[in-house]
């Protein structure tokens, strides 16, 4: 799940806890919002610790140019 996986949990959970009146029978919409937004922050989470471990700092290389001029072999 990418970052916009876990964005859009986020997203629909704040909508079914906070947005909607909605009563289903057998299924309390406040809950389900409720666990998309802790599932959503969980993958959220993962994800930017995996995306700070990819990040690798390569030093600069420095490339050394001969400028000597080489003589032929007599």
């Amino acid at each position: 799940m990418g970052l916009g996986g876990c964005i859009i949990l986020i997203a629909v959970g704040a909508i079914l806890t906070f947005a909607t009146d909605w009563d289903m029978q057998g299924v309390d919409l406040d809950l389900v919002g409720v666990i998309l937004m802790i599932v959503g922050l969980i993958g959220l989470t993962t994800f930017s610790s995996i995306a700070r471990r990819r990040r690798v700092v390569v030093p600069p290389t420095t490339v050394v140019e001969d400028d000597r001029r080489r003589e032929p072999p007599f």
